[in-house]
């Protein structure tokens, strides 16, 4: 069965535009060789951390929503893991409520947008 879920993953702030593209590249590669499904994806780009990881005071935020089986997750981590450009990462699986709500800011946002 397939479950709702939501990772967010921060890398290091030294990478350049290119090297960002190919770690996102990278995690969306393994979630879909996994069968999932990517409804969302966010660039948030620079922000600043709330405590300093590994002595860096920033990171580039990337958020995913996607759907897939839960041993697509383990397979996810184990690669964020692995991975000396990952900072931090965040994966939960989000029930109705969660993905409603982010449904309904999806739409804002384009709506936003049109005006």
């Amino acid at each position: 069965m397939m479950n709702h879920y939501e990772t967010v993953f921060i890398t290091t702030p030294v990478l350049s535009e290119v090297q960002m593209k190919e770690a996102v590249e990278k995690f969306l590669g393994i979630l879909k060789n996994e069968g999932a499904e990517i409804v969302h994806e966010e660039n948030w780009g620079l922000k600043k951390l709330a405590y300093p990881i590994q002595k860096k005071s920033t990171g580039f935020y990337y958020l995913v929503e996607f759907k897939a089986e839960g041993h697509a997750i383990q397979k996810l981590e184990t690669e964020y893991r692995r991975d000396e450009r990952i900072i931090r990462f965040l994966t939960f699986k989000m029930d109705k409520y969660a993905v409603e709500y982010s449904i309904k800011k999806r739409s804002k946002k384009e709506a936003k947008k049109e005006e």
